[in-house]
């Protein structure tokens, strides 16, 4: 299965800081950053896929048919 937003098709990003000690550079692990993905209903009464927290809050599964 995906980790990615069946709606928008937001996916995983890889992120990491460049932290600053005593004027030197650290070398810092990059890490995974993983969309907040739920399960919900397409359609109102649709099939259940993982989108994403934000086409939640803006209704885009509501508006889209199965």
């Amino acid at each position: 299965m995906a980790k990615a937003c069946a709606i928008c098709g937001k996916g995983s990003l890889m992120g990491g800081k460049r932290r600053l000690l005593r004027a030197h550079y650290n070398p810092t692990k990059w890490e995974r950053k993983q969309p907040n993905l739920q399960w919900a209903r397409v359609g109102g009464a649709g099939p259940r896929v993982r989108i994403c927290t934000t086409c939640i809050k803006r209704n885009r599964h509501m508006s889209r048919s199965g």
